[in-house]
Parts: C-alpha cells; structure tokens; sequence
C-alpha cells in the first residue's frame, strides 16, 4: 500500500507541471497587457515599457516558463504582479475561506444526498419516493449560479435572513462565519445533493434485493438497523467513485460561488487574477487545484480498498 501511494504521488507531478503549462500557454495568448492594467489609463507608452521590464513581462515567453518552473523547484510561487505579495501568501490567505465553505457544503451533500436516496429507496415508489427524486432532480438541474442569485434575492435581499454576501472568520465569530456561509454553501452543495441521492437510492435498491439482506430481516433484526448496517454499508461502496466527482464538481463550484457572495477565497482570488493578467496568482492556484484533484483520486482509490476487502494494491 505504501508502494502504491509513493508511486501515484510521484506520478501526479508530472500532471501539475502539465496543467501549469497549460495554463501559462493559454495567458500568455489572451489579449490584455498586465503592465497597462497596473500602470492604468493616464500612463505613457514609455511608462508601461519601464513596468514591463521590471516585471519580466518583456523576456520570451520560454524565459519566463522556465524561470517560473526554477521558482517552484525552490518552493517560490512568485509574487503577485497586483498584489505586491508573494503568491503563497496570498493562497495562505484565502485558503481557509474556500476550505470552509467546502466543508460546509461536503456535510450538507453527505447527510441530505445520502439520507434523501436512503429514504427513497426504502419507500420505494411511493409519494416519499416521489419527493426525494423532484428534489435531487431539481438540483441536478438549476445552475449553481442561477441559484445562488434566486437565494440571494429570496432570503438575504426579500426576507433579511441572511447577509448578501461578505464573510466573518471563525476566530471572530463562530456563529457568525456559519451564517455567512450558510447560503452559499447550500448553493454548492444543492446540485451535489441531486447527484449523490439518485446514485444512493440505485446502489440502495440492489442491495435491498440481495440474499444476505433477506436473510437479516428472516432473523428479527430490526428494519432500520438493516437497511443502515447491512444495506447501507454495503452500498457505499459504489457511491465512493461519486464522491470523487462530486468532491471535484465542489472545487471548480467554489469560482462561480465565491463571486456571487463576495466570498475572499481562493475561486475569487483566480477570477481576479484572470481578469487583471497576473500570472504568478493564476499559475499558483492552478497548480493547487491540480494538486487538490490529485489527492482526492487518491484518497477514492483508498476508501475503495479500504470499504471492499477484495481490492487491495500491493506494494
């Protein structure tokens, strides 16, 4: 097992340094000057020349690259061209904000997905049935963005529930910082929701089908400690392989979410970033979110080892 986490850690270097250059290849290609936007609209030509050299904007495009690449071999992610810090602590910055709203929104997906497909499936075509399956097929269907904007007009501007957007660190006020993220946490996590409850309430149904679970029942065990010990358990083996998806919907969700509420995380961190041509923000983000998927793969492969005895990986 060790064997095989060493070698699919190394292999995913490889990928990181690919979705960097990716990534560096298609900015250096878009329009748009970093130096202009900094300088700002009352600059010279002569202006925004000086800038661009004290930047390095002026060195060919594999100049950069590798000088790039010799940073990161050196732990450096670069300085923000706009915000006149370095990358890494700009990520340290607003990493906690995204890891929050991503928790918070990984609890909701986990006990309303999964209970909503539990519920479905043991009432099976019933009204309840019926409910649970609208429900996971409407937030299947709404855009995240669209929703977020439907919450924000309903509960935070029509009903005051909620704030508009803004956000309140844990440190200063618990209650608060849950408040804030409440919104848009069940934003993210409401398509999730739909995914995860339909694929529950299939993998549930199959199981419910089989011998072993017959035969629980056949001995008096109660009827909920079947279908949560026997069934359940069993079950989510198949909803492992989900989780990994619905874990890497979460992490491109945050951009559009972290937008529309005025959350200082790191999606809105990258939207800057693209917007105002600062490279060294785009290339460090990228490459965490890179790193962020590759490590979820990994912990999947793990789980399903992990829950299903017949697979194991050697060393």
């Amino acid at each position: 097992m060790a064997g095989y986490i060493a070698w699919r850690l190394v292999s995913a270097v490889p990928v990181i340094l690919l979705v960097t250059l990716i990534s560096f290849s298609i900015m250096s290609l878009v329009p748009g000057d970093p130096a202009a936007i900094i300088a700002g609209a009352t600059a010279t030509d002569a202006e925004i020349a000086d800038l661009r050299v004290a930047l390095g904007l002026d060195r060919p495009f594999l100049t950069r690259l590798v000088h790039w690449y010799g940073d990161l071999l050196s732990g450096d992610l670069g300085r923000s061209i706009l915000l006149q810090r370095p990358v890494a602590e700009a990520i340290a910055e607003r990493l906690p904000v995204t890891l929050a709203l991503g928790a918070y929104a990984l609890v909701l997906t986990l006990v309303f997905g999964v209970g909503l497909g539990v519920v479905a499936a043991v009432r099976q075509n019933t009204w309840v049935d019926q409910i649970c399956m609208t429900v996971a097929v409407l937030g299947v269907s709404i855009p995240n963005l669209w929703l977020a904007l439907l919450f924000v007009f309903l509960f935070a501007v029509t009903l005051g529930w909620f704030p508009t957007g803004g956000y309140v660190p844990f440190g200063e006020d618990a209650v608060g910082a849950l408040v804030a993220l409440t919104l848009p946490a069940i934003s993210l996590a409401l398509m999730q929701v739909g995914l995860l409850a339909r694929m529950t309430r299939s993998a549930m149904l199959e199981v419910l089908r089989q011998d072993f679970v017959r035969t629980a029942r056949a001995k008096g065990l109660p009827g909920w400690f079947v279908v949560l010990r026997h069934a359940l358990g069993n079950a989510l083996i198949p909803l492992v392989t989900v989780m990994g998806i619905i874990l890497s919907l979460m992490i491109s969700g945050t951009v559009v979410i972290e937008s529309v509420f005025s959350l200082p995380g790191m999606g809105r961190l990258i939207v800057n970033a693209i917007q105002r041509r600062d490279y060294p923000v785009i290339q460090g983000g990228l490459m965490l979110i890179a790193t962020a998927l590759v490590l979820v793969n990994l912990v999947v492969d793990l789980l399903y080892a992990w829950l299903d005895p017949r697979v194991r990986y050697a060393d």
